[in-house]
């Protein structure tokens, strides 16, 4: 099942030099790189061809590929990535909690900058977060953070348990907060609280995944007034992805839409630079 537009709209905004989509997947292809397992559903290819091509329309300069569920703990999909990248791709690895201390250094060398958790219930292997805090002085040894993927409700846990991380820890897709509702939610007071943590950030993606009452082409309006909140709150503390090729989802969001959407999320020539391209450079380390 194909999850993403092959045919978006070109955006009206243009995109400050050095722009990075800082959350995308590739799939496959199949043949060099088999899916882990057939799941609920099975994606269409995904591949890095498409996924360059894509940020060359958008004016997307940089990235960084989150290794996905769909190939599961082989991250050679994105090493693959990386190397065809030409410095401007890194990488996020899945591994195990009890990962090796030789295969983290193997990674940070190969470009990843960071490992991967999920904590959602639609996914497969959901972490523990004691284990979770006992790997963070080994990633920081190897100078490589920690991202997590939860639902809402788990940020009055999961996420006040990781402010004992040793390395910085981003926080996917706004923690998956329910735009609908409002600024005022307990879900979104604790997100907001997290983030006064000198260590915490958050991904201001998934407008069209937190929204869930909205469409392709409706402006996303409840995930943009979310996502902006949070960069007036903390600039420097959060960065953006597309989300490519919108796995999981309800429907399937324009990409030209959502890079639009940025001028509402990121009102000034200021705060979209730190979102684009200062916070990206300072967090994941391109060269």
């Amino acid at each position: 099942m194909q999850t993403y537009s092959d045919t978006p709209r070109t955006p009206a905004l243009v995109l400050p030099a050095g722009a990075c989509d800082s959350h995308v997947h590739v799939f496959g292809p199949r043949a060099r790189f088999p899916y882990a397992s057939a799941g609920k559903s099975t994606p269409a290819e995904a591949p890095k061809e498409k996924l360059f091509a894509l940020h060359r329309r958008m004016g997307i300069e940089r990235c960084v590929i989150v290794q996905s569920t769909v190939h599961g703990l082989d991250n050679r999909v994105v090493e693959d990535a990386i190397d065809a990248g030409g410095g401007r791709y890194l990488g996020i690895a899945l591994v195990p909690p009890d990962v090796s201390d030789a295969e983290l250094l193997r990674l940070a060398e190969r470009g990843f900058r960071g490992v991967r958790f999920n904590f959602m219930r639609h996914l497969s292997g959901g972490a523990d977060v004691t284990d979770i805090l006992a790997l963070t002085p080994r990633l920081a040894a190897v100078g490589m953070h920690l991202q997590v993927h939860f639902e809402s409700v788990l940020m009055h846990s999961v996420g006040q348990a990781l402010r004992a991380s040793q390395v910085p820890v981003v926080i996917d897709h706004m923690g998956r907060i329910d735009a609908m509702l409002g600024a005022g939610h307990p879900d979104f007071r604790a997100l907001m609280a997290l983030l006064e943590h000198p260590r915490m950030h958050v991904k201001v993606s998934g407008i069209d995944r937190i929204d869930s009452s909205r469409h392709a082409g409706s402006g996303y309006p409840d995930g943009v007034a979310m996502a902006r909140l949070l960069v007036e709150r903390f600039p420097e503390r959060c960065v953006w992805g597309l989300d490519w090729p919108h796995p999981n989802h309800t429907h399937i969001p324009d990409d030209g839409e959502l890079i639009d959407a940025l001028a509402q999320i990121a009102p000034d020539a200021a705060h979209l630079k730190s979102l684009l391209v200062d916070n990206p450079q300072s967090l994941y380390g391109f060269k």
